[in-house]
C-alpha cells in the first residue's frame, strides 16, 4: 500500500514540475543583436594561414543565405563552406590562401539570433596571411543610370590591373556588395591605384561577360588614403530628445574616397533573330523579331508550283515603329485560298560574335480553311408583296478612332481601319465644328502613317473648349478585299483652357541639349518635351502631382542611351528635380533648376523612389505578445 502511495506522489510531483517549466509571464523580448565573444583567429590577426575561421557568439544564431550575403575577399573560385552550429559560425575556405594577403569576411546582414531574428548589421572580419593587415576603405553608392534608383545586392570590385581587358578577363582583387540603399564599402584595401567597377554577376565568376550583365565603371583611377577628421556629436538630455545636453568633438580617421557615385547600365545590344512567324488569318502573315532593325527585310512568295512572286505587288506591308513586328496583307486571292504557303525571307540576324549578318530562311505558313456547308435559307416571318425575303448579314471593314470624352488639346486624333484601303481619299472623312448651335464644316489635314497603311491621323492644333464632329458616310471607303465601311458619326469636345496648368523651367548647369519628362507617382513618363533655348516648356498639363526628370541627350536622338564599355562611354546623364510638383487648374509655374544642386544619390524624391530603404523592424512588447510566445 505504501508503494502505491509513493508512486502516486511521484506522478503528481512530475506533473507539477512539467507544468511549471518556463516563465509564466513569457518574459521580455530580446531586442539586442548577438555579440561575438571570441574568434579564432582574433580580429585583424596577422600571419594566419589556416583555411578555417571560427566565431563564438553569446546566443544561438543562424545565417541567412550565406552563399549570397557573405562576401569573401579576395573572391574565391571555389565556394567556401559557411555554417552555423549552435552559438558558433564556422567558415572553411576551399581555395589555397595567398601569401601576404588580407582576407575579409563580410557577413553584411546575414547573422541573426534564433529567437527574435535580431540582426547584426555590417559585421565584417579580417585577417592577414602576412605581416601587414591592409586597412584602407573605398566607399560610395550605386544607382541605376536611367532612373537613379539605388541598386541593392550588386557586386562592386577593384582591379589593381589597370588594363581595360582586366574587367573582362580577370576576377576582382577586392570586392563588396551594395546594401538596400545601394551603398558599398570595399574594406581592407592596400595602398595603390585601382579601377573601380560594379557588376551584376549572373554566373558568379567576378568577370564581366557582355552583353547580358549590368555594369558600371568609374572614369578615374581610385587611390585610397586616409586623413584625420573631426565630427560633432550631439548628446540629448535623457528622456527628452528636444533638449541638448552636450555637443562633443570626436576625432576619428576618415578613409577616402567615400562618396563615389557609380551609374549602372546594361550595354545596349539587340540580339536579333526571328522569334516567331504565323498566319493568324488567311489573308495575313506576321513575322516577329526579337529586336528591331532599320535594315530591310526582303521577302519572296512561292506559289504551289514553285513560281516566285517577287517585289511588293502581292502584299501590302505594315510594321511597328522599331520593326519588331512586320505584317504582310496578301492581295492575291489565290494565295489567300491556299492552306499552305512558303515564303523566303532575307534579314539581318545576330551571329555568334554578336555581329549582324545576312540570314536567309524559307518559312512555311499554314491556315486551315473551314469547309463551308450549304446553309438553308432563313426566311422572315413577314412578307412584302407576297414575296419572302432572305435574311443576310453584311460584313464591314472596322474603324477605330482615338475619340474620348473629354479630349485633350495635346491629343492626336488617329483613325485606323481594320484592313488596308483601296485608293483612300481623305475627302471621305469630314469634320465639322460647332459654332453656337450650328455645325460648320472644317477642312482638316489628314496624313497617312508611313509604317501602317491602315492608319491615318489628323495633323491639326485643336482649340480649347471647342466641339467637333467626325463623319464617315457608309461606303465612303473600301478595303483591298472589297469590304466597305458602315457609317460613323462621333462628336468630341476638348477641355477648356482654365482646366490646364503650365510649367516652364529654365535649366542651369547643362552644357548640352536634352529633353525633360514629367513623371507620375509610379515614375512613368506622362509628358516629354525637348530643351529649347535652355528652357523646358510643359503646357496644357492636367492638375495633379508630378515629378521631373531631365536627360542630357548627347547624340540628339531624343532617347536615353546606355553606356558602352568597349569604347569607355558612360551612359547619358539623368537628373531628377529633388521635389514633387503640384499643379492646379489655371496655374502657371516658372522655375529655375540647377542640375548640380544635389549629388546624384540625393536627387530622386523618396515619393517616386521604387526601391525605398528598408525600415528596421521595431518590437512592441505587450501582454498579447507575451501570451503568443507562451502558446
Amino acid at each position: 500500500m505504501g508503494i502505491i502511495k509513493c508512486y502516486k506522489f511521484l506522478v503528481i510531483l512530475l506533473l507539477v514540475s512539467c507544468a511549471s517549466i518556463g516563465n509564466p509571464e513569457g518574459g521580455e523580448y530580446d531586442v539586442t543583436a548577438p555579440v561575438m565573444l571570441r574568434s579564432n583567429p582574433a580580429q585583424d590577426a596577422i600571419n594566419y594561414t589556416k583555411p578555417r575561421v571560427e566565431f563564438l557568439f553569446d546566443e544561438y544564431i543562424s545565417i541567412e543565405k550565406p552563399l549570397e550575403k557573405v562576401i569573401v575577399t579576395p573572391p574565391q573560385r571555389k565556394q567556401p563552406v559557411i555554417r552555423a552550429i549552435g552559438k558558433r559560425i564556422i567558415v572553411e575556405l576551399k581555395d589555397t590562401l595567398m601569401e601576404n594577403t588580407t582576407y575579409t569576411l563580410d557577413f553584411t546582414n546575414s547573422i541573426t539570433d534564433n529567437n527574435e531574428r535580431n540582426t547584426i548589421e555590417g559585421f565584417a572580419f579580417a585577417f592577414s596571411t602576412g605581416d601587414v593587415l591592409d586597412t584602407l576603405v573605398v566607399a560610395g553608392c550605386l544607382l541605376d543610370a536611367r532612373t537613379l534608383e539605388p541598386l541593392p545586392n550588386i557586386v562592386v570590385g577593384l582591379h589593381n590591373n589597370l588594363s581595360d581587358s582586366a574587367f573582362t578577363e580577370l576576377p576582382f582583387c577586392r570586392t563588396s556588395v551594395t546594401n538596400d540603399r545601394g551603398r558599398f564599402q570595399i574594406r581592407n584595401v592596400s595602398p595603390g591605384s585601382y579601377r573601380l567597377f560594379a557588376l551584376k554577376d549572373e554566373n558568379k565568376n567576378y568577370i564581366y561577360d557582355p552583353p547580358a550583365e549590368n555594369i558600371a565603371f568609374h572614369d578615374s583611377l581610385v587611390v585610397p588614403f586616409f586623413e584625420p577628421a573631426v565630427r560633432w556629436d550631439t548628446v540629448y538630455v535623457a528622456g527628452d530628445s528636444t533638449r541638448i545636453d552636450t555637443v562633443r568633438e570626436v576625432h576619428y580617421t576618415r578613409f577616402l574616397p567615400d562618396n563615389i557615385v557609380l551609374r549602372a547600365f546594361q550595354q545596349q545590344f539587340d540580339n536579333r533573330y526571328l522569334s516567331k512567324h504565323e498566319r493568324p488569318q488567311d489573308n495575313k502573315i506576321v513575322l516577329h523579331f526579337s529586336a528591331g532593325s532599320r535594315s530591310p527585310v526582303n521577302v519572296t512568295m512561292f506559289n504551289g508550283d514553285s513560281t516566285l512572286y517577287e517585289g511588293d505587288e502581292w502584299y501590302v506591308g505594315e510594321s511597328d515603329a522599331d520593326r519588331r513586328e512586320i505584317t504582310y496583307w496578301l492581295r492575291d486571292s489565290a494565295h489567300i485560298m491556299r492552306d499552305t504557303l512558303f515564303m523566303e525571307i532575307e534579314y539581318m540576324m545576330t551571329d555568334s560574335l554578336y555581329m549582324l549578318s545576312q540570314q536567309r530562311d524559307t518559312l512555311r505558313f499554314t491556315f486551315r480553311h473551314k469547309t463551308v456547308k450549304p446553309k438553308k435559307e432563313k426566311r422572315s416571318d413577314k412578307t412584302k408583296k407576297g414575296k419572302q425575303e432572305n435574311v443576310t448579314k453584311q460584313e464591314f471593314v472596322t474603324i477605330e478612332t482615338g475619340v474620348k470624352s473629354p479630349m485633350e488639346v495635346t491629343d492626336t486624333l488617329r483613325i485606323t481601319f481594320g484592313e488596308p484601303l483601296q485608293d483612300f481619299d481623305s475627302r471621305s472623312i469630314t469634320f465639322s465644328q460647332k459654332v453656337d448651335t450650328v455645325w460648320e464644316q472644317r477642312t482638316l489635314p489628314i496624313v497617312g502613317d508611313s509604317l501602317n497603311p491602315r492608319a491615318y491621323f489628323v495633323d491639326y492644333i485643336w482649340d480649347y473648349g471647342e466641339e467637333y464632329r467626325l463623319r464617315i458616310d457608309s461606303g465612303a471607303v473600301r478595303s483591298i478585299y472589297g469590304k466597305c465601311n458602315d457609317s460613323l458619326v462621333q462628336v468630341f469636345k476638348f477641355r477648356k483652357e482654365e482646366e490646364y496648368a503650365h510649367f516652364y523651367v529654365r535649366l542651369d548647369g547643362s552644357a548640352v541639349g536634352g529633353f525633360g519628362e514629367l513623371l507620375d507617382r509610379s515614375d512613368n513618363p506622362v509628358r516629354k518635351v525637348a530643351l529649347s533655348d535652355g528652357e523646358l516648356a510643359f503646357e496644357n498639363i492636367l492638375p495633379g502631382t508630378y515629378f521631373l526628370r531631365f536627360t542630357e541627350d548627347t547624340n540628339g536622338n531624343g532617347e536615353w542611351d546606355a553606356g558602352d564599355y568597349s569604347t569607355l562611354r558612360q551612359p547619358e546623364k539623368v537628373y531628377y528635380y529633388p521635389r514633387k510638383l503640384e499643379f492646379r487648374k489655371y496655374f502657371t509655374l516658372n522655375q529655375t533648376w540647377n542640375l548640380h544642386e544635389q549629388p546624384f544619390d540625393r536627387q530622386k524624391p523618396l515619393e517616386v523612389t521604387q526601391n525605398k530603404p528598408q525600415e528596421k523592424r521595431k518590437r512592441t512588447v505587450n501582454n498579447d505578445d507575451r501570451n503568443s510566445r507562451r502558446r
